[in-house]
């Protein structure tokens, strides 16, 4: 990839994005050195590695990469024999760690069954090393100071030097509370000069202390002595000094071996955290902006659903479908300025850039991204004072070095294609690059403002037109890419709005030819045509996922019943099983009773004791009665009604009649579901009893029937609640054990208020959210007592 292209394409601003999410310098490391593959293999593998990140960071939230530096560096010097400091092997501790928590938290999510072989085979290449990074923490603290501990001999000497200095402590705050020290001294405080004890001492008493003057101040009316009675003392605090440093620098250097014995293990586990530090950045970036998985292809293929640039505001951005590579290989844009024309070429040269090096798009998913060996692009303003190129040369220099490369495998994007010169000539240059890019094979989209180029989608097989949507009404664009419909003019239109007399818009129309009023006309209708389709579709992809919706919920309820059913078999089975058996331990009992009696009455058994013998082994006999729900058949003259419990034959599955639909029709309730039944596959169950209540009788009527669900979705809330209690009252009434309350799930505030509302209800004995197949917390299902 050319740097240009990078740099005009805005590359690096998705880098400087993609930084800032990388948990260590390993990561900002690879974020700065990225640049896109051309190999596909590589580009899918790259893909699958920040896919696999992405579902960890999306099932767990974050990862553990903290701690983690690069102590590349440190481990080399240690295996060419340097001593390292204290710091040093404190990071290598601590990136030993974070690398052993790092694979102990990718194996526990291999271990629950999550599918991430990648980021496994990374984590198995980490080596634990737990017995250097013990070493190191067991001898330095958390700041980097070699503690009392590491060896016998340090914590003798640090003794050492803990007695000495407060043995000279003693001696100078003796000095400086004797009485004499108020008239000699500056200030009755214990200083260091030259890692020496001292005090400041007035300079016309400097000869009363004796020993040694270390300085003095800056007027010299000050100077600093070490008194002869303390520099024995001081003596031997600097020879413990001595050999301190010398037993910290042999320990430093018995850790630095240690760390050189394994410095190819070390090294190895640094690279694959740094692979693993970047992958996750690369996830955290497709979080943030939203992204998705491409599919890659290596056929010049690009689809994209709802693509929006990663540098716009999410707030501003329009997201755009863009289609390239099958039916057609070169898209003219053409539509007025500041439409975002030049937006829709970054945004496909940015995507491609992007997913190249293995980073997510913005944009929804079942996109599809092709690996170009190479990226061309003309786009923005490339005049050159230095070189003394006007706009047209620079761009016509850029442009024949890009017909110079261009082949089969390449991606060109050019930015108002011709422009800067003649109309005429311009249109006619641009018409002829871009035959000579078409006949190489390249995939090229090219904005232009000629309108002669319009044309050249029609006339030209595996070429498309497309424009920017402008918005008469608001004078302004709408950013919005049309496939397939090349842009008009709307200079008329404006003028019109913005006040010009319609006597000169008239008169300039007269100047425009019959063929440009009759292509002006045609691209109306296009784009007319073409808004009417994008609703219709709309609206017929909102009734496809509410009918799969309603499939799923009925699939979810067969599948559901049937696994009960299968549950209730089992248990009546085993039942069965346990009672004859039971029989069978009882059996046994009278035999041996019977052999019993006969033995101890010689054989002489009484009739009436083998008759009550008998009984009781016909009693010990299960009777398994299957038990068979009765059904009433209906009448040739008994008519269906609202209200009557039916069995839908086909789904095997009881519900209760709600409407009569057609001739042969009725729309039966199952559990939550309603669906339109034909008589022939219902049959009749039962009647509900009318309640022998006067008053409801008067009020309601014989016929009256109480629905088993209310559906709330709509209503405000007053009236809701206002709803739900008469609801309540006429389910009491017509005994109904459970009801279902619909309230949607929306914000919640209308389910809060039933459910409190129930809660207090004295005739409310429980209720509960609505379970997967009954249509989850947008139901509310009430029991009575």
């Amino acid at each position: 990839m050319q740097q240009r292209v990078l740099k005009v394409l805005e590359f690096g601003k998705v880098k400087e994005q993609l930084i800032k999410h990388a948990a260590s310098s390993l990561g900002k490391q690879k974020v700065e050195n990225l640049i896109p593959s051309t190999n596909y293999e590589e580009v899918v593998y790259m893909q699958e590695q920040t896919d696999e990140a992405t579902k960890v960071l999306r099932l767990k939230g974050n990862v553990p990469l903290g701690g983690i530096t690069d102590i590349r560096p440190s481990v080399k010097r240690a295996i060419i024999g340097s001593m390292l400091s204290s710091i040093e092997l404190l990071d290598i501790a601590s990136t030993i760690y974070g690398g052993r928590q790092i694979k102990k938290f990718i194996e526990g999510m291999v271990e629950d069954d999550i599918d991430i072989p990648i980021l496994k085979s990374y984590v198995d290449q980490i080596l634990p090393l737990y017995e250097v990074e013990q070493s190191i923490k067991h001898c330095i603290d958390d700041n980097g100071v070699v503690m009392d501990g590491a060896s016998d001999k340090l914590r003798t000497i640090r003794q050492q030097l803990r007695s000495s200095e407060s043995r000279i402590r003693e001696k100078l705050e003796n000095i400086i509370r004797s009485s004499s020290a108020q008239k000699t001294l500056s200030d009755a405080i214990i200083t260091i000069r030259n890692d020496r004890y001292v005090i400041p001492v007035k300079q016309e008493y400097r000869g009363t202390y004796g020993g040694i003057v270390h300085d003095q101040s800056s007027s010299g009316a000050t100077v600093f002595i070490e008194p002869q009675s303390v520099v024995d003392l001081n003596n031997t605090l600097q020879e413990a000094r001595v050999k301190e440093k010398q037993e910290i620098e042999r320990i430093l250097f018995e850790l630095t071996g240690e760390v050189a014995e394994v410095g190819e293990d070390l090294l190895q586990n640094v690279e694959v955290l740094a692979d693993l530090d970047f992958m996750f950045t690369k996830a955290a970036y497709s979080q943030k902006t939203k992204a998705s998985k491409p599919i890659m292809n290596n056929n010049g293929y690009v689809r994209i659903f709802k693509a929006r640039h990663p540098l716009i505001s999410p707030s501003e951005v329009v997201p755009n479908d863009i289609e390239l590579g099958k039916e057609f290989t070169s898209i003219v844009i053409t539509g007025p300025n500041t439409g975002g024309k030049t937006v829709t070429l970054k945004t496909l040269g940015l995507f491609t850039l992007m997913a190249q090096s293995g980073l997510q798009i913005p944009a929804l998913d079942g996109s599809e991204m092709a690996v170009f060996e190479n990226v061309y692009a003309d786009i923005g303003d490339e005049q050159s004072i230095e070189q003394s190129l006007s706009t047209f040369s620079s761009h016509m220099v850029n442009i024949v070095e890009i017909l110079n490369k261009v082949d089969s495998n390449s991606l060109v994007l050019f930015d108002e294609l011709g422009a800067g010169t003649d109309p005429q000539e311009g249109a006619a240059l641009a018409i002829s690059i871009l035959d000579e890019v078409y006949n190489r094979g390249a995939r090229v989209i090219a904005t232009t403002h000629y309108p002669e180029l319009k044309a050249y989608g029609y006339n030209r097989e595996g070429v498309i037109n497309a424009s920017v949507e402008f918005d008469i009404e608001t004078l302004s664009p709408t950013y919005k890419l049309l496939i397939g419909v090349p842009g008009r003019s709307n200079a008329f239109e404006i003028s019109k709005r913005l006040g010009l007399k319609d006597d000169v818009i008239s008169r300039a129309k007269e100047h425009v030819s019959t063929e440009s009023n009759t292509v002006e006309n045609m691209i109306a209708s296009l784009e007319e045509s073409k808004k009417e389709a994008e609703a219709e579709l709309t609206e017929a992809e909102e009734i496809r996922k509410d009918a799969e919706q309603l499939h799923k919920e009925l699939q979810q309820q067969i599948i559901e019943f049937n696994d009960k059913r299968d549950k209730l078999y089992e248990k009546a089975q085993q039942k069965a099983v346990d009672t004859v058996d039971k029989a069978k331990l009882e059996a046994e009992e009278v035999i041996r009773e019977l052999r019993k009696m006969r033995t101890d009455q010689n054989a002489l058994v009484k009739e009436h004791e083998l008759i009550d013998a008998k009984k009781r082994l016909e009693g010990a006999t299960p009777t398994l009665v299957k038990k068979k729900q009765e059904v009433q058949k209906r009448k040739e003259n008994q008519d269906f009604r609202s209200g009557d419990e039916v069995k839908v034959i086909s789904f095997n599955q009881k519900g209760h009649l709600l409407d009569r639909i057609g001739k042969k029709e009725w729309q039966v309730q199952i559990g939550i579901m309603k669906m339109k039944v034909n008589e022939g596959d219902l049959e009749y169950i039962s009647r509900p009893k009318p309640v022998e209540t006067k008053p409801l009788a008067t009020i309601k009527g014989k016929d009256y029937h109480v629905s088993l669900e209310l559906d709330l979705r709509g209503e405000r809330f007053e009236n809701a609640l206002v709803r739900v209690e008469k609801y309540i009252d006429d389910a009491l009434l017509a005994g109904y054990p459970q009801v279902s309350i619909i309230h949607g799930k929306g914000t919640g505030v209308l389910r809060s208020g039933v459910q409190e509302y129930l809660k207090n209800h004295r005739s409310v004995k429980s209720t509960r959210l609505g379970e997967v197949g009954e249509g989850g917390s947008g139901v509310t299902v009430v029991a009575f007592k």
